[in-house]
């Protein structure tokens, strides 16, 4: 059977959906961590001021990877409303040079927003922007994938691809140690711990909850932990 736009629109759904997914994972993790380093600040204190209203204006939080090709970046531009669409969305720019993205005598980078999702960490209609990088002279930044990827899948639009993507992680502490493994020593053999119950069994549980209601809330598809 053939699936052309259908096919098309699901592949780029489930794309920006693992993506947002990572983002957001990497996220609660940084949170979750930091509440077992001392320099860490207090979140009570910062919920007091994140319940405040912020009229009308919405905080968009663009999205983007660097010139590693793994860092994540992000900022935060003010909308005057709550945008309904990805074209909504300004393109916006960066320091590239302070992202191993550009030179620094000819550093603007520009954010081309693709795809918004609602943001489960500021809420209400405050949004998350997943951007490609451009450089100064339109370009696609060297870690900028998608833009090629698109231009394939534009050219099969007229079949029906099949994707199954598993996106798996490990928890380090903040000394870099496995998250929940003894600190001079090894765990026990593989074998209760897949799909394990029970805090000697399965660490940083509170991680993979935060993670999979995120997604759920953001809009992404995902299929199960």
């Amino acid at each position: 059977a053939v699936v052309s736009t259908q096919s098309k629109q699901w592949y780029q759904r489930r794309v920006h959906g693992e993506c947002l997914s990572l983002f957001l994972f990497i996220s609660i993790v940084n949170s979750v961590l930091k509440m077992f380093n001392a320099a860490s600040t207090n979140k009570v204190v910062l919920e007091k001021f994140l319940s405040l209203p912020q009229g009308s204006r919405v905080q968009a939080t663009y999205i983007w990877i660097d010139g590693t090709g793994q860092g994540i970046r992000t900022k935060t531009k003010s909308l005057e409303s709550k945008p309904t669409k990805v074209e909504d969305v300004p393109i916006w720019n960066y320091d590239g040079s302070s992202c191993y993205q550009a030179e620094g005598s000819n550093s603007d980078t520009y954010l081309h927003p693709v795809k918004i999702y609602p943001c489960p960490f500021r809420r209400g209609d405050n949004v998350l922007v997943l951007c490609e990088a451009y450089k100064y002279n339109q370009e696609p930044t060297l870690t900028n994938k998608r833009k090629a990827c698109k231009e394939v899948m534009d050219k099969a639009k007229e079949f029906a691809p099949w994707f199954g993507i598993e996106q798996e992680y490990t928890l380090l502490d903040q000394d870099g140690h496995p998250f929940g493994w003894p600190k001079n020593g090894f765990p026990g053999p593989q074998g209760p711990y897949y799909c394990g119950v029970g805090a000697n069994k399965v660490y940083g549980r509170d991680v993979v909850e935060a993670h999979y209601r995120c997604c759920l809330y953001a809009g992404i598809r995902i299929s199960g932990t």
